[in-house]
């Protein structure tokens, strides 16, 4: 298939890679193009930028946590009615999991995909020496493509000629743009990184911002060129495993989702749709019950120590979710899901409120990071695994859960040498997890939730 394509990649994190991206989806779909966006890694709040732009989901693509050909599967069947696809990458370029290895970085990705890469350069206060280090970057690994760079943060439009003469001069790839520092393009950041836009804030003046600068100091005709001359060499695929299903939805399955809870991979959802569930959204924020004929729930992650009052406020929809946990439907809890589920959130004041109550004990903010890529093992049989199945994952969160009672059974044992031995809760047909899972890696998962939510409503119809 041949796929116009491209790789936003940076030298570091914080170069500006995110608002370069997002800025570039807006500036050619305000040509008319049709913008498949795509994030590399496991992040959750990048994404939700790129799909404000795009007007359509964000996809991760993980080579860590999915096997390659899934994620080389599951951009192609992403850019299926797309023009263009625009992906984001993580970290610098080379920065996967492991020192000694660049699995699932930037640069895997591209070679799975073979897609040329333009890189964002933080210029601040140098010349000469941006062009030698995207020269370096670029002779490192001549299997690469790196197209051209974008200069961020220059002084003025004189120091970024510097840059494009000194790119000139040594062979580097060329400069095709540039970006003025500016305040106006400057993201908000808090502990877990930048605001989702699912979050009060003025997003869209922000990216008109950022497109009349991109429109105004880079070569976007030059960029859409490298673009439209990625090799054609992706084969077409089907779906994985999983087959559309046209037939009767078979449960409706509950999705948390609002400025609290945001944190869920597209695919976990396309997964389940496909799988034969209806998915019904609602917000433990403002709605008073889970929604009607509910047969399964699922609490992604996102940020609940910021709105812990307001979830305590709402009393109704913390007996609802409660009363279903007792009544045995199927609940899927992640990070921020299983926060809400303990009996009370200590937030970064010490401040703490009442919540769910399905976990005893507290959710305590922490000021030290959990972050990392996690390899679990099923525990015990359950209606989402069989015992000894395993998985990768990714924890990120600065909360711990403490005073959990010592007689509940963990969900997940460590399949890898990790800081931690057991993670996770089962509690009746109640499952809660630190781990955020992409189940394209095991679309069963999908399955089994919706036959559990089936067999559930089933019984309690009887």
């Amino acid at each position: 298939m041949n796929i116009p394509r491209i790789i936003i990649a940076a030298t570091h994190s914080g170069a500006g890679k995110t608002t370069f991206a997002a800025g570039l989806i807006a500036a050619c779909r305000a040509r008319g193009l049709r913008v498949a966006p795509f994030k590399i890694g496991p992040d959750y709040i990048d994404p939700s930028y790129h799909a404000l732009a795009a007007g359509a989901p964000c996809h991760n693509l993980d080579t860590w946590m999915l096997p390659p050909e899934r994620v080389r599967e599951s951009f192609v069947r992403r850019c299926k009615n797309a023009d263009l696809a625009i992906i984001e990458g993580v970290m610098g370029l080379f920065d996967g999991k492991a020192a000694d290895d660049d699995v699932g970085s930037a640069a895997h990705v591209a070679r799975l995909l073979d897609a040329p890469i333009v890189l964002v350069l933080d210029a601040r206060a140098m010349a000469r020496t941006a062009a030698v280090l995207v020269k370096g970057i670029a002779d490192f690994d001549p299997r690469l493509h790196i197209g051209g760079f974008v200069a961020n943060r220059v002084g003025s439009a004189g120091h970024a000629k510097l840059i494009a003469q000194a790119a000139e001069s040594i062979a580097s790839p060329p400069m095709i743009g540039h970006l003025v520092r500016n305040d106006a393009l400057v993201l908000p950041e808090r502990h877990l990184g930048l605001v989702p836009t699912n979050e009060s804030g003025q997003w869209h003046t922000w990216l008109s911002e950022v497109q009349r600068q991109i429109e105004a100091s880079v070569n976007l005709d030059q960029l859409l060129a490298l673009a439209n001359n990625a090799p054609a060499t992706l084969p077409e695929y089907g779906i994985s495993g999983n087959k559309p299903n046209h037939s009767p939805k078979q449960c409706r399955i509950a999705i948390a989702r609002d400025a609290a809870f945001s944190f869920i991979y597209e695919d976990n959802l396309d997964l389940l749709i496909e799988a034969g569930a209806q998915l019904a959204f609602f917000s433990p924020l403002t709605d008073t019950k889970l929604p009607d004929d509910t047969q399964g729930l699922y609490l992604g992650g996102g940020f609940p120590e910021l709105y812990a009052s307001e979830l305590s406020a709402n009393v109704a929809m913390r007996h609802s979710i409660q009363a279903a946990s007792r009544a045995g439907m199927p609940i899927y809890a992640e990070c921020g899901g299983l926060m809400y589920l303990t009996e009370t959130i200590i937030d970064q004041q010490g401040q703490g409120y009442a919540m769910v109550g399905v976990l005893a004990g507290t959710s305590q903010m922490s000021p030290r990071l959990t972050l990392g890529y996690r390899e679990v093992a099923a525990m015990q049989d359950n209606w989402l695994w069989q015992a000894g199945e395993t998985m990768r994952g990714h924890e990120f969160h600065y909360s711990n859960w403490s005073e959990s009672p010592t007689n509940v059974s963990s969900l997940y044992r460590a399949a890898a040498p990790a800081p931690w031995q057991t993670e996770g809760a089962i509690i009746g047909n109640t499952l809660a997890s630190y781990v955020h899972l992409h189940w394209l890696a095991k679309p069963e998962l999908a399955i089994r939730f919706v036959a559990a939510g089936k067999d559930w409503g089933m019984r309690i119809r009887d």
